[in-house]
């Protein structure tokens, strides 16, 4: 004889049968995803895991050709004169500076465009927005007589590249949960800064391809793996409707001291990564010529690869420990080149400069360990700690414009780079003491940030 059966009882077998389950992946039309929680254990591991690996691939792709986008003129300036342009030193390092300024200024409205129109359609737009640069670089660079400005509003355009950062960063966040976010954004970071590597490795090989100097081809190079970038993330990655822009993150680190002392110590590590790598083609042009240019690449190459160290390091001793020892390394940088300068020494002049390459993608890592230690201990919140890594990211870029300006008025004012370098040195220990005034003492010693 069977058991009479209840209205409720019968009620959850019926959900359970029409009912999606909460952990499947919903999807729909123009690849959106609208049920994401990489919380979720059960849709982490029936393909959440692959789909969030397939979107970092594709990301850290188009990142890397908006950070190679965004050195472009870094290799391009010291060729300009081989090329036939008649520029002051002044006017070099305007061109280099330039992308940094704009890229800066760019890097806080591209992180708010990934949730207004979508990870996978802003990264297809922001790719194809560096057809912008390239192609206004193989418009000037092929005629000596463009005038000044031109080259410059140019340049401006390769600013663009640098806010892919902002975008980038932003739209991975979502997609892995608390416990590998920290190895996808760094593995999403310095796959990106390897393109300023590559870019200075690449360039000078393609312009000599064939008969004479075509420095149009620095941009002509970088059109099919844009078209490719766009295509494979229109094709691959997804749109998370789950993905929500906080202004109010923004506004609460605003109004935090630890937001601004965070962005000053982050223009000396993220800042002088960026400015050196922009620069250091052009220094090892001007101060030793003879020797061959390609070799520029290496710079930015350990800088990028150091990154991940850095974090790595701050987990096991404290970020601040880290960064201190990375300011303590890139002064002994600068005094070393100091030193190879007055005794004309390519290696000693080289191996400083790679030295303070290391300790910048070093202390990168270091400071992106410390900001949610530092909100944790001082009583800040979450959103005001993730308010913080994006205002200081814009921030910490505009170091890529003040180095080298500050090469430029020095070689213009004295003669020499030595005065610019004996100012980093200075600031440098301005910003080691702020780091340990601030962070390597009392609650925040205790607290190992």
């Amino acid at each position: 004889m069977s058991t009479p059966t209840t209205r409720d009882e019968q009620t959850p077998v019926t959900s359970e049968t029409t009912a999606p389950p909460r952990s499947a992946i919903q999807r729909r039309t123009g690849r959106w995803i609208d049920h994401w929680d990489p919380e979720d254990k059960t849709l982490w591991e029936d393909g959440g895991r692959r789909t969030a690996r397939r979107n970092l691939v594709l990301s850290i792709f188009a990142e890397f050709l908006g950070f190679g986008a965004w050195a472009l003129w870094s290799i391009v300036v010291p060729q300009l004169p081989a090329a036939g342009f008649d520029l002051t030193v002044d006017q070099m390092f305007w061109l280099i500076s330039v992308p940094s300024l704009v890229g800066a200024t760019l890097r806080i409205p591209y992180t708010f465009a990934v949730p207004v129109f979508g990870g996978r359609n802003w990264t297809i737009v922001s790719a194809l927005l560096l057809l912008l640069p390239t192609g206004a670089l193989i418009l000037t660079v092929s005629d000596p007589t463009t005038p000044f400005p031109v080259l410059l509003a140019a340049a401006a355009l390769a600013g663009l590249g640098g806010g892919n950062f902002a975008s980038s960063m932003a739209n991975i966040s979502f997609f892995f949960p608390e416990k590998e976010k920290g190895a996808a954004l760094g593995w999403n970071a310095a796959g990106g800064n390897i393109g300023t590597a590559a870019v200075q490795l690449a360039v000078p090989l393609v312009i000599v391809t064939g008969a004479g100097v075509a420095l149009d081809r620095a941009g002509l190079v970088f059109i099919p793996f844009i078209l490719l970038a766009a295509f494979l993330a229109w094709r691959w990655m997804d749109n998370l409707s789950t993905a929500k822009a906080d202004p109010r993150s923004f506004g609460v680190a605003v109004h935090h001291r630890h937001t601004w002392i965070i962005s000053f110590i982050y223009i000396g590590t993220f800042g002088s990564f960026i400015g050196y790598a922009g620069a250091f083609p052009t220094l090892l042009a001007s101060e030793f010529p003879q020797v061959a240019l390609p070799l520029a690449f290496l710079g930015a190459l350990v800088g990028s690869v150091a990154r991940p160290l850095g974090g790595i390091l701050a987990d096991r001793v404290g970020g601040t420990v880290v960064t201190l020892a990375a300011f303590g390394v890139m002064a002994l940088g600068a005094i070393g080149a100091i030193w190879a300068l007055g005794a004309g020494s390519f290696p000693a002049f080289f191996g400083s400069f790679l030295g303070l390459f290391v300790a910048t993608g070093v202390g990168n890592g270091s400071v992106y360990r410390m900001i949610p230690a530092v909100f944790r201990v001082s009583g800040g919140t979450a959103k005001a700690a993730a308010g913080c890594i994006g205002i200081a990211g814009a921030i910490g870029a505009f170091g890529g414009f003040l180095i080298p300006r500050g090469f430029a008025l020095s070689t213009t004012l004295s003669g020499s780079l030595v005065p610019a370098l004996w100012l980093f040195v200075g600031v440098y220990a301005v910003m080691a003491f702020v780091c340990w005034f601030v962070y390597g003492r009392g609650a925040m010693a205790e607290a190992r940030v």
